[in-house]
């Protein structure tokens, strides 16, 4: 449960990156930006997959890059559901969707695959080799 309410807080912290740099997005308040947060992840959840599904032969060709449209389309989509969570135009959905994802890149690199916060040890041992070694939040206890 921990690592759905991490990521929850990641993706309202992208959007608001995005409502904040972007032009063309605007969010009435931050009840509306959590639920907007929500809403994305189900669409992403439910919608993103058959989207990518259908445009995998664009997506091969385009090299992975046709991904971004896709993910602009997601929040294009939020942004028409949720009333107080406008998006202007395809192109400032572009721009919030990049921002949204590299802020999600950045946040989830600190999240394992279990929800729990990692955290990589760096030990010097003897002879000068180092030791890597990673732990999770429930490690640490």
């Amino acid at each position: 449960m921990n690592g759905i309410l991490i990521r929850l807080a990641i993706t309202a912290v992208g959007l608001w990156l995005a409502t904040s740099l972007a032009d063309g997005i605007r969010v009435d308040d931050t009840f509306t930006l959590v639920l907007a947060a929500i809403l994305l992840g189900i669409v992403n959840a439910i919608i993103r997959p058959i989207a990518i599904l259908l445009t995998i032969p664009i997506t091969v060709l385009s090299l992975g890059l046709f991904l971004w449209p896709i993910n602009a389309g997601m929040l294009w989509i939020v942004g028409r559901l949720l009333d107080g969570f406008d998006i202007s135009s395809f192109g400032a959905a572009l721009l919030g969707a990049a921002l949204v994802s590299v802020t999600g890149w950045i946040g989830n690199a600190y999240v394992g695959d279990g929800g729990r916060y990692e955290v990589v040890m760096v030990r010097r041992e003897q002879g000068g080799r180092r030791a890597l070694r990673g732990r999770s939040e429930h490690d640490l206890r």
